[in-house]
């Protein structure tokens, strides 16, 4: 995927005047130094050369180690031609790796190249880092948003017991269940504010990560035995000429699976519980958030029953 068609900006107009200005004057510069070069090296070097056998051994030395370099740097060339071909064909368009500064000042400068979008729909653990914590800095996306679908796990399902249990010291369910009343909090005030909210809880363990900002998603693998913060985070961007193609669509349409899959609850943010429905959205039974074991085994029977 062309990246321009999604990061026009007057810094890259800028940038592509003065790269080619560049390109144009070391192409001059090349042309008006080949007759010197050429001359110096058949009058004065050669000469010199050919009477010193010492001379003339180091002089192939160097031109054989100059044609490896060369040969060397046409593989890279073509291999990252190639990659970037591989990257358009996938729609890649961004990878975040660590918490370096380089890092840090990449994925900035991929979010300032964004513009807003009018939904975000984010499938999360917790969803701390991207409505909470200011170490995302996705705030300005959810800002500018007019509608919101967040789905986080159920700190209190076998889902997140089974994630615990692959993490070891590293988390704990106490530290999910706090995280993910902090995101409701968040939410809550997001949805007083006058923005479209819709929260809704899956009980598996987590597979993906995903937050989509109009036509990019982020997306991080929720690798067992390791915290998402240390996962690499890729970026994908919507082909518009080519919708079918990249990886942007099947994350996306993954999302809208998960999102309408009836074995998901809705959160009522005013009641403070878990809203199921059936395939044709009836509402068949509700359970307290944060649950009571009692009623949440009565529910699932009426639930079964229905």
């Amino acid at each position: 995927m062309d990246r321009d068609t999604h990061f026009l900006s007057f810094f890259h107009t800028v940038k592509h005047i003065f790269s080619h200005a560049a390109v144009t004057l070391l192409a001059v510069g090349v042309a008006f130094s080949l007759p010197m070069a050429a001359q110096y090296i058949l009058y004065t070097w050669w000469p010199r050369v050919e009477s010193n056998s010492k001379l003339l051994m180091i002089t192939e030395i160097s031109f054989a180690a100059v044609l490896v370099a060369l040969f060397n740097l046409i593989l890279v060339a073509r291999a990252g031609r190639r990659s970037l071909r591989m990257n358009r064909i996938a729609s890649l368009v961004h990878v975040r790796e660590g918490d370096s500064w380089f890092s840090r000042w990449s994925d900035r400068d991929m979010r300032n190249k964004i513009r807003g979008a009018r939904d975000v729909s984010v499938m999360s653990v917790t969803g701390y880092d991207t409505f909470v914590s200011e170490k995302r800095d996705l705030h300005r996306f959810i800002d500018d948003s007019y509608e919101l679908r967040v789905m986080l796990m159920n700190p209190y399902g076998a889902g997140a017991k089974r994630r615990v249990q692959s993490l070891g010291e590293l988390a704990s369910i106490e530290d999910y269940m706090r995280e993910t009343e902090a995101t409701i909090e968040r939410l809550a005030s997001l949805a007083a504010a006058g923005k479209k909210v819709t929260l809704k809880f899956y009980e598996d363990p987590p597979f993906w990560n995903l937050i989509i900002t109009g036509e990019y998603v982020w997306v991080q693998y929720c690798h067992d035995g390791h915290e998402l913060k240390t996962q690499p985070e890729y970026v994908f961007a919507l082909r518009k000429d080519r919708p079918a193609q990249g990886l942007f669509s099947p994350f996306y349409v993954h999302f809208l699976n998960q999102w309408d899959d009836p074995r998901h609850p809705e959160y009522n943010f005013a009641n403070k519980e878990l809203v199921y429905r059936n395939e044709k959205g009836n509402e068949v039974g509700c359970i307290p958030y944060p649950p009571k074991k009692e009623r949440r085994e009565e529910t699932r029977l009426v639930m079964v029953a229905s």
